[in-house]
């Protein structure tokens, strides 16, 4: 029994513009939740340091 030939699309090269465009899209999406955690650590360890300066926070333990 003879198998059919079955016709196969033709392959193609990679496509650079949409790997590039697909790229920078994964980076965004994955380095904007890690810079805004960043920009809230720097936040928070500023005001830390203005009340410290101001004398409203201590970091000495009391008794």
């Amino acid at each position: 029994m003879a198998a059919g030939r079955v016709p196969h699309p033709p392959l193609k090269g990679p496509n650079v513009v949409k790997e590039i465009a697909m790229g920078i899209a994964v980076a965004i999406v994955v380095a904007m939740p890690w810079k805004m955690y960043q920009w809230d650590l720097q936040k928070r360890t500023r005001t830390m340091y203005e009340l410290l300066d101001k004398g409203e926070a201590t970091v000495v333990a009391q008794e």
